[in-house]
């Protein structure tokens, strides 16, 4: 869908990763942009701006944003914010990043949202696809903001959207060729209020979809099974407990089959644990929609290590081993990340709360865990859910955490960094979290201290 932006006045509200890439593409389409971010003045920012002549205030946003002919919002301004309604208010367009993106963009979109597994899947999407000869972008919540590669794809290409609740929540004609919907359950519930404000916003992904596009569905998923009479394109189901003669299958144990033929063992996935099985039929079904081969699924899978900072292994030292789960920034990743490694576990949580509720891992804290170390917020709350089902103990900061778990750690145990809060109260985000546990894995040596 085409847009025509020349000597278009644009604002953009933040200047982070998407709005300052909506801002550069909107300066290459012939539009006047102007960024208002009510963050501290940031130099490296401040002088990308002004080299491409584009102005901008930092430290407030002034009545100046409203004088536009659009307005693009980043995901981290909620969609009931007094600027949106503001905005709104006055007659002005509102869109997301995304939006704009879609507009300007040529190629195929694959859609991804969910709760958990949007960057091992959307990932896992782009290497099939690259191993099968195409043109393509992967992009999106994972990183890379949409709109940089919708600049540049050609129509023959790809681009593999991460979705998340913040993106899809005020699209308007947005239209992704196949939309994956990984499953639900509660999550940025401080962001959006209640689980069903939440589920909405992810549902939009379908919103506008045609007959001959694909929504790739999971249909284990009770809340997502339900949508089925709401969708209006082509459903291509996956399950990893139901046999699904028009979608795709994967049995723990056994094969994954799409549209009644087999395409790989389930042991031969390189990414394990059955939430990665799941990921894997998703990722397939998406792929084999839009002309991919089975072979390329099977010689992909079989490679693919999986994602930075998702179950990924860091070290094993003096027979203990340690995990870097710090995308885990939700209960429900912390249990599948709990159920994928071995027991016991030293688990690391805590961070920005979400309003999650912890409770809902009590019985395998209970079972799986040797103790809790706590850092964070969110670290009194979770110790009042856990405390009496295992050992919890408090850090200042992940280096001491990491120590203190090495301390209590004997072979065979896992440390296992998971949090199931986001990371916003000590790090800049959940990649930033990784790298300093990471780093202070790297510091430990035999003795269990940091050298």
């Amino acid at each position: 869908m085409a847009v025509n932006l020349k000597n278009k006045k644009i604002t953009i509200i933040g200047a982070g990763r998407s709005g300052i890439a909506s801002a550069m593409v909107a300066v290459s389409l012939g539009a006047l942009p102007f960024v208002s971010d009510n963050g501290d003045y940031i130099e490296e920012t401040a002088s990308r701006l002004k080299n491409a002549g584009i102005e901008f205030e930092f430290g407030s946003h002034s009545h100046r944003i409203y004088d536009c002919d659009l307005l693009i919002v980043s995901p981290g301004v909620p969609s009931d914010s007094e600027t949106i309604r503001a905005a709104r208010t006055k007659g002005l367009t509102v869109w997301p990043e995304v939006e704009l993106a879609y507009r300007i963009c040529k190629g195929a979109i694959i859609g991804v949202t969910g709760s958990n597994g949007k960057t091992t899947t959307t990932t896992l999407i782009g290497e099939i696809l690259r191993r099968a000869g195409k043109e393509v972008r992967v992009c999106g919540n994972i990183g890379n903001p949409f709109i940089d590669s919708a600049a540049d794809l050609s129509s023959n290409g790809f681009a593999v959207v991460e979705l998340s609740s913040f993106q899809l929540e005020i699209i308007d004609k947005f239209r992704p060729r196949v939309a994956v919907f990984l499953n639900i359950t509660p999550d940025h519930l401080d962001r959006h209020g209640d689980f069903d404000t939440y589920f909405a916003a992810k549902t939009r992904i379908f919103e506008n979809q045609k007959p001959d596009d694909f929504a790739v569905v999971n249909y284990d998923d009770e809340k997502l099974r339900a949508l089925e009479r709401r969708i209006g394109s082509k459903i291509k189901w996956f399950s990893t407990s139901r046999e699904l003669p028009d979608g795709v299958t994967g049995r723990p144990g056994g094969e994954i089959d799409a549209f009644g033929d087999r395409v790989i063992g389930s042991d031969e996935l390189k990414i394990k644990g059955v939430h990665n099985l799941s990921n894997a039929c998703a990722a397939a079904a998406a792929v084999l929609s839009v002309g991919a081969k089975a072979q390329n699924v099977a010689e992909t899978l079989r490679i693919f290590p999986g994602v930075e900072h998702r179950l990924e292994p860091v070290r094993l030292i003096g027979g203990v081993s340690f995990i870097n789960d710090s995308k885990g920034t939700n209960v429900d990743s912390v249990r599948w990340a709990l159920m994928a490694v071995s027991a016991p576990v030293i688990l690391i949580a805590g961070g920005k709360d979400k309003d999650g509720d912890f409770s809902a891992l009590n019985a395998l804290i209970a079972v799986k865990t040797k103790a809790v170390i706590l850092i964070g917020r969110a670290a009194a709350k979770i110790s009042k859910e856990w405390g009496h089902l295992t050992e919890c103990r408090y850090a200042s900061d992940m280096e001491e955490a990491v120590n203190m778990a090495f301390a209590i750690a004997s072979v065979g145990d896992t440390v296992l960094l998971s949090p199931g809060c986001a990371s916003f109260d000590m790090y800049d985000n959940f990649e930033h979290r990784g790298r300093v546990f990471k780093a202070a894995v790297a510091k430990l040596n035999s003795s269990g201290v940091a050298g």
